[in-house]
């Protein structure tokens, strides 16, 4: 393998990983802005109250993101198979 080969394989697994984990930790920020947003509106001053909309909501995106991240998985291993192959 040559080091073009491995600085395109590199590169594509960061891509797939941010392609991955972008989506889930957008929307974690998006509704931990939102529950800090509300707490410093009615003064809640609870540290706890944040995880669970977060947990439950970042549980439902993965459910819903399944099929997109079940794609970009497939076609990472569909490149990493074709690499192997083409290595022998």
């Amino acid at each position: 393998m040559e080091q073009q080969e491995v600085l395109e394989f590199g590169r594509y697994a960061v891509i797939t990983l941010l392609s991955l984990s972008l989506p889930l930790l957008m929307i974690s920020l998006g509704v931990g802005l939102a529950i800090s947003l509300l707490q410093t509106l009615t003064q809640i001053q609870e540290m706890t109250i944040t995880f669970v909309p977060k947990i439950i909501v970042i549980f439902i995106s993965i459910f819903l993101l399944m099929p997109y991240m079940a794609g970009k998985l497939s076609a990472f291993m569909d490149f990493v198979a074709n690499a192997i192959i083409n290595i022998g």
